[in-house]
């Protein structure tokens, strides 16, 4: 294999691990602490992920750049499970985010919100983007590991 096709497999197996240890664990264990108010939590929780945002964009562009820099004939094939998490990313990064973003901030300054479907909506879509990053990342590892 190739080293495009190496780190781009690699890389894609990292964001996985990014999402399921902040989207999946991280997110509501921080809650779970003793003296952690729903402000303080709230408030890490934006410094949390507004980092994964950026991680996740920056792992996004550089598999591209492998992608697209490799001469594999193959280097596309699997590449419809990787738009599924990009397209993903791209709504959670204009749409989701910052309407969180925005609620956490009313939150944290007292101010008394509606309920909102906004979290569930955040899972379904860390959902979607983490099973099409695990099917790109298999099915690259298939194509290019068999001879």
């Amino acid at each position: 294999m190739k080293k495009q096709i190496i780190y781009s497999i690699a890389l894609t197996f990292i964001w996985v691990g990014f999402v399921g240890a902040i989207s999946f664990m991280e997110a509501w264990l921080k809650f779970q602490a003793p003296n952690i108010t729903t402000a303080l939590g709230l408030g890490i929780g934006q410094l949390v992920f507004k980092a994964l945002n950026s991680v996740e964009i920056t792992c996004a562009i550089v598999i591209l750049l492998l992608i697209f820099s490799s001469k594999h004939p193959q280097r596309f094939k699997a590449l419809p499970f990787l738009i599924i998490a990009l397209v993903v990313l791209v709504i959670q990064t204009v749409w989701v985010l910052p309407a969180l973003d925005a609620r956490a901030s009313l939150i944290i300054n007292q101010v008394k919100v509606p309920p909102s479907k906004l979290h569930l909506w955040y899972v379904i879509l860390e959902l979607i983007k983490v099973t099409g990053l695990i099917i790109y990342g298999i099915k690259k590892l298939r194509i290019h590991t068999i001879r």
